[in-house]
């Protein structure tokens, strides 16, 4: 085919052409005729663009007498006008006779014809009509919305909605939606879910002695006020942004919840000071506790004596951190909008969220490694034995996703061909809400001896390959009234027994390479002895007992001995904050741990660049959607070319190496 552009024709000069011109045309006679058969045949003459665009433009305007035009009484005079010059006022001034309704028409024309030219109309349609005739398309009119799509506006948030749902374990959750203006028009582009303070607190350090924060009230009163902020502040402050400015958007966020973190502050104080106020008067003399009687023998009481002269009094539990109500506004919201703008964009949003931590185009992606809960002996459990939460298994770097799953679920079915059996005198068989098997033992080696046999009758390699790390959660084990630990029914040890507990099954099990909370965050000295006494064997990570506070409080020092930290991602945390998070923690390996909600976690998890993904068990709709998930951003970045092997950095299989480099904390993990 020939270039019309190569002879100095384009489709302008085609349609403008009569046909006997084009006859007699020397210049490429075959070529002007496909281009004037190719529009006829889709009706898309020069002359009928030029009579839409003007009738659209007439549709708004009034005849003198008030009577108003419409697109249909002007098409016909359109088409007749539309091949007069209407820069050139020689044309129209030419009749003799120039009413004061065509003069007006005739300068409205003027003004039509200089807004479009100003805004490139014209060529913008001579281009894509020039550029179509050769490409042929077989949807021309999808063609045509493609190119000019791109010719519009970037679209911005023209409001945020929110309303209360529920999330998958039955709690209040908020969901938002964003709206923006596209081409004009207003759309939902994308929402998001996310639950109340409540979600995951049994991890993440409520009230050591058992008073439970999320009491309906409270989860009530968090949710009412997240909703209010986003109707009435969050909206209208984000109105016109561009949601791909994520950084700014965080920013916004931040500030506001700041504002309102001070002014209930403010208000707390003052509430304090009155109650102190009122108690000075009105407060009598407070009477002396007489202390309990002992309630064990004369024998038992002396050795209690004698344990007391050894050991240390019991440090007190520390105030927990308030909860400001409304949180959970900034983090779904700063959620919501990270994932329109990767909608926008076109892209996951594992990707926009790698764009927005590393500007910088990435060559290769690394998958995060899945760490699947495979077994729950917690206070939840039918049994005595309290202390196992968590049986957690961390398959190495090397395997693949698809590869780690099929481990897993083939690990959970013989678990339970082998509880089917007479040789373990376990309690029923239930699902955890980690969507891992709820065994209730009596003692923590029957848990322990059920995964090796298991692993061993299938011939998986446990320790080396294989790895378990062990959730304690000791922090909601403590008998306050006692002082001790109730690691089973019952049984109550002090930290000192529970450090001798912990050395005995390390070394009887040496596959465990992980305890996560072995003690509560107020026995420092207690990390600190089993720091040593494990030695290089085992890894201490901080979850509850992290000391991580919020970005208004001073950070507090991490017990002594940790060397991997468990950061969760708060109801008040944006995006940019869980990003910082995980990037102050250099050259470390880090993991995330998901909670309830959709499949954002594992985009986020990508996005960020951790190491580990902690997931949960194989049971249940919402936590396979998460695996999937997760398989299917490994398939697509095998298909992409950009899948990378993690390097071997300070990798769990790796504890020689790491542990005796002497950094403190090498590894973060990150849980929503």
């Amino acid at each position: 085919m020939i270039n019309l552009k190569k002879h100095n024709t384009n489709v302008t000069t085609l349609l403008e052409a009569p046909r006997s011109s084009a006859r007699r045309n020397k210049t490429d006679n075959k070529s002007i005729w496909e281009c004037l058969t190719y529009w006829q045949s889709h009706v898309l003459t020069m002359w009928m663009f030029q009579a839409l665009t003007l009738v659209k433009s007439l549709d708004s305007f009034t005849r003198p007498s008030g009577r108003p035009k419409t697109g249909t009484g002007y098409v016909r005079v359109v088409q007749k006008e539309v091949s007069m010059d209407v820069s050139s006022p020689k044309s129209f001034l030419s009749h003799s006779k120039v009413s004061k309704e065509d003069q007006e028409f005739y300068d409205l024309k003027n003004k039509a014809a200089e807004y479009y030219m100003s805004n490139g109309v014209p060529q913008k349609i001579e281009n894509v009509l020039n550029e179509m005739f050769w490409q042929k398309p077989d949807d021309i009119y999808g063609h045509l919305a493609n190119y000019f799509s791109k010719l519009s506006y970037t679209p911005v948030i023209s409001k945020i909605t929110g309303r209360e749902v529920f999330d998958g374990t039955g709690l209040t959750a908020v969901k938002t939606q964003v709206y923006c203006i596209i081409r004009n028009e207003e759309k939902v582009v994308c929402s998001a879910v996310m639950s109340g303070p409540s979600d995951g607190l049994e991890a993440d350090g409520v009230v050591e002695s058992g008073e439970a924060f999320s009491n309906s009230n409270q989860q009530r009163l968090s949710i009412t006020t997240a909703l209010k902020w986003i109707r009435e502040h969050l909206s209208p402050m984000l109105q016109g942004f561009n949601p791909t400015d994520q950084t700014n958007v965080d920013k916004l966020l931040s500030d506001f919840f700041m504002a309102r973190y001070l002014e209930h502050k403010d208000s707390l104080n003052i509430e304090k000071e009155d109650e102190l106020r009122i108690e000075s008067v009105s407060e009598a003399p407070p009477q002396a506790t007489p202390t309990p009687a002992p309630t064990k023998d004369k024998k038992g009481s002396d050795k209690g004596k004698k344990a007391n002269s050894t050991e240390k009094p019991l440090p007190p539990a520390e105030t927990p951190v308030p909860q400001l109500p409304g949180a959970t506004a900034v983090g779904v919201v700063s959620l919501a909008v990270a994932k329109t703008a990767a909608r926008l964009l076109g892209e996951p949003l594992y990707q926009h969220i790698t764009s927005v931590r590393v500007p910088q185009a990435q060559s290769e992606m690394h998958l995060p490694v899945p760490m699947i809960t495979i077994l729950s002996c917690g206070k939840d459990s039918a049994g005595k034995l309290n202390l196992l939460e968590e049986v957690i298994l961390m398959p190495s770097s090397s395997q693949r996703v698809r590869e780690v799953i099929g481990m897993g679920l083939e690990l959970q079915c013989e678990m339970t061909r082998v509880l089917n059996g007479s040789a373990y005198k376990a309690g029923p068989i239930g699902v955890s809400e980690e969507g891992a098997l709820q065994v209730g033992f009596e003692r923590p080696e029957q848990a322990l001896d059920l995964v090796t046999e298991a692993c061993a009758n299938l011939a998986l390699p446990l320790g080396s390959d294989l790895r378990l790390a062990i959730n304690c959660a000791a922090h909601g084990l403590m008998d306050y009234s006692r002082g001790k630990y109730e690691v089973i029914s019952g049984c109550h040890k002090s930290p000192d027994e529970l450090v001798d507990m912990y050395e005995g099954l390390i070394n009887k099990y040496p596959a465990i390479t992980s305890l996560i909370d072995p003690f509560r965050k107020e026995d420092v000295d207690h990390w600190e002895r089993l720091a040593t006494v494990i030695g290089q064997s085992c890894f201490l990570i901080a979850d509850a007992a992290s000391n991580l506070c919020h970005r208004w409080s001073e950070a507090k020092p991490l017990p002594p001995g940790v060397t991997r930290v468990i950061i969760r991602h708060h109801s008040d945390m944006t995006i940019s904050d869980l990003i910082q998070s995980i990037a102050e923690q250099k050259d470390s390996e880090t993991m995330l741990a998901a909670g309830s909600g959709d499949t954002s976690v594992v985009d986020l998890a990508v996005g960020s660049g951790v190491s580990f993904l902690k997931l949960g068990g194989l049971r249940g709709g919402e936590r396979m959607d998460k695996y999937n998930r997760l398989l299917a951003i490994e398939e697509k970045l095998e298909q992409e070319g950009i899948l990378g092997a993690r390097e071997k950095k300070q990798l769990l299989s790796d504890l020689s190496e790491t542990l005796n480099s002497g950094s403190g904390c090498d590894s973060v993990t990150i849980s929503t």
